[in-house]
């Protein structure tokens, strides 16, 4: 393990972190993490742990892990989008070329539901941004 730690962990949660400070200035010289807050990236909230009050420096430090960590979640939402486009052409060519006629009755309403269902809401989304002038 490298000897230049950082001075803030940030353990993942579902909607955000558990933001810890790292000490390795301890007798012991052992590695200590000690929580001092828990941030929700879907609201923005920061909630400090105990009665603490968290410096300046730490909500710098945490506000800049939020905005890295909403980034890379949205970079991750349009990588997932493309996948999606990847696995309904390969399904199309599934359905095309391998699948049994047992295989499509088992799955072609679903299909067909789902890809209405998302068709709707593209065409939707595309015609609202038309009428308001800022999409193509």
């Amino acid at each position: 393990m490298s000897g230049d730690l950082p001075e803030f962990y940030f353990r993942v949660r579902e909607n955000g972190a558990a933001v810890f400070r790292v000490d390795t200035e301890n007798r012991q010289r052992r590695i200590e993490m000690d929580q001092i807050a828990v941030v929700n990236v879907k609201n923005g909230e920061i909630k400090s742990q105990g009665n603490r009050d968290l410096s300046h420096d730490e909500m710098e430090a945490i506000r800049a892990w939020m905005e890295q960590r909403i980034a890379i979640l949205a970079e991750r939402d349009i990588d997932d989008i493309r996948r999606a486009v990847d696995y309904m052409n390969l399904t199309t060519q599934w359905a095309q070329a391998k699948a049994t006629d047992a295989q499509l009755d088992e799955v072609t309403d679903d299909l067909l539901m789902a890809m209405h269902d998302l068709r709707s809401v593209l065409v939707r989304k595309k015609a609202d941004r038309l009428l308001r002038g800022d999409g193509s």
